[in-house]
């Protein structure tokens, strides 16, 4: 598992969102920008992530995710 494999997984099933995987060895650094994350407070932003990537994580592939999860606007006032 690779930040690359990562990226692929999260844009296929966020596919209007802006994705970008950092990392390796198990850590990564997430961050998402999209509008799926509007009304959600973070653990629902987080929560998305984790269903998307809980096969990698139970299976050890992915140990330690960090996550920057934000809507659109957030990301332009920020």
């Amino acid at each position: 598992m690779d930040a690359n494999q990562i990226t692929i997984e999260l844009n296929a099933e966020l596919p209007n969102c802006q994705v970008t995987v950092e990392g390796g060895d198990g850590k990564y650094l997430v961050t998402v920008i999209g509008d799926v994350f509007e009304g959600l407070n973070a653990v629902k932003r987080q929560q998305i992530i984790y269903k998307i990537l809980n096969e990698h994580i139970t299976s050890g592939a992915i140990h330690a995710v960090t996550m920057r999860l934000t809507t659109a606007a957030e990301s332009k006032a920020a």
